[in-house]
């Protein structure tokens, strides 16, 4: 009897050792980032009041955390003073190559997702995809990856349902978005994928009641944080649908890479009024003055941030069209050429020159205007 009772201690001692190694451990890492930015800026007119000086336009706290299959990101903003909330997701991963994740972040479309707005190669992100892209949403997104594609396909809310409850705006718009990437060549410096990325949205809510959800915004900024001053706009009224449609390209050979992505957007209209057609593509060339190879991140589709040590020289030409005389839409049509300097310090630390020069014209309001913008930032990234 007494070597039954102990056979059974020892089996009931071994499902619970068996049972505390299969439960999943808690792991929370704090994050934080700050960009200190200083700029020079020289405009031809004085009409869109840009100044250069100091600032820091990006300050945040956050937390990530991850219990098993499921993981989880709250991430806050203090730039310039203001509260603001940026990423806050729940994710469940499915297995190695598929997981689910809702909440508010930016869903993917087109190459620009795979990175976050610090992590930009010319340090600021091209007009075209500022304007034709979204900033994050709440939504659902479902992604796959394997060796040779990455796959993803979303549903979202407009930007305002997480600012203003339905109260406020009435009836969200919703809607939905995919990427899908080819990617046969993976490999460190030695890199090619070719993607497409499309969507739909209905129209936005607006705070004037004649406009909620029969209007969209399209908007960029002069490219520096340091002031933020509106470039070009375009209010499109008596909106109904916006389609979206973007192909992107990308190689990478050693220590040399070029990336390509053009947009189309297309707003159909209410009585009688033609759509209004918006366009925009840019092209980067970055190349490695000290290191080796780009690499890339298969999870996101895009080439990773270079390693610690290494020096980079990019140069970028982007083209954005806002103005489209058949429906009567005067955005401003905006040509910009960046060239940009960017030392890896280590793991955490970047800094950043860049130089630029924009030109915008055809604005409905306000003038043409040409803009040389000098500018340096040191990044904190944990």
């Amino acid at each position: 009897m007494m070597k039954l009772r102990i056979v059974v201690w020892i089996m009931v001692l071994a499902m619970a050792v068996n049972a505390s190694a299969q439960e999943p451990e808690l792991k929370v890492k704090p994050s934080g980032r700050i960009l200190f930015d200083a700029a020079y800026v020289h405009a031809q007119q004085q009409e869109d009041k840009l100044k250069g000086g100091v600032g820091t336009p990006d300050m945040r706290i956050g937390v990530a955390f991850s219990y098993g299959q499921w993981k989880g990101k709250i991430d806050m903003g203090f730039a310039y003073g203001k509260v603001n909330m940026k990423d806050v997701f729940l994710q469940y991963d499915i297995d190695k190559q598929n997981f689910l994740r809702g909440g508010y972040f930016i869903h993917q479309y087109g190459y620009q997702s795979c990175t976050s707005s610090s992590f930009k190669e010319t340090m600021e992100e091209p007009q075209s995809n500022a304007v034709f892209n979204n900033d994050r949403m709440m939504g659902l997104m479902f992604e796959h990856m394997d060796d040779r594609f990455l796959a993803t396909a979303s549903v979202v809310a407009e930007t305002d349902a997480m600012k203003q409850t339905t109260d406020v705006t009435g009836n969200e718009a919703v809607g939905a978005m995919a990427r899908l990437v080819y990617h046969p060549f993976t490999e460190p410096g030695k890199i090619f994928h070719v993607g497409v990325s499309g969507g739909i949205e209905g129209a936005r809510y607006d705070a004037t009641d004649s406009l909620s959800h029969k209007q969209f915004t399209l908007s960029t900024r002069w490219p520096t944080r340091v002031a933020k001053v509106y470039s070009q706009q375009a209010v499109v009224t008596d909106a109904k649908v916006m389609y979206k449609f973007s192909p992107e390209i990308l190689y990478s050979f050693g220590r040399f890479a070029v990336i390509g992505q053009y947009f189309y957007n297309r707003i159909s209209r209410d009585n009688g009024l033609s759509a209004f057609r918006g366009s925009g593509a840019y092209v980067t060339l970055r190349g490695l003055l000290k290191g080796s190879h780009y690499k890339y991140t298969m999870t996101d589709g895009g080439i990773a941030t270079p390693d610690a040590g290494n020096m980079e020289l990019c140069l970028q030409y982007n083209y954005t069209s806002l103005s489209d005389a058949s429906a009567g839409v005067y955005g401003g049509y905006l040509s910009d050429w960046a060239l940009c300097y960017n030392y890896y310090i280590n793991k955490y630390m970047i800094w950043r020159v860049r130089g630029s020069w924009t030109k915008v014209t055809n604005r409905s309001n306000f003038a043409d205007n040409e803009v040389s913008i000098f500018e340096t930032r040191l990044q904190v990234k944990f």
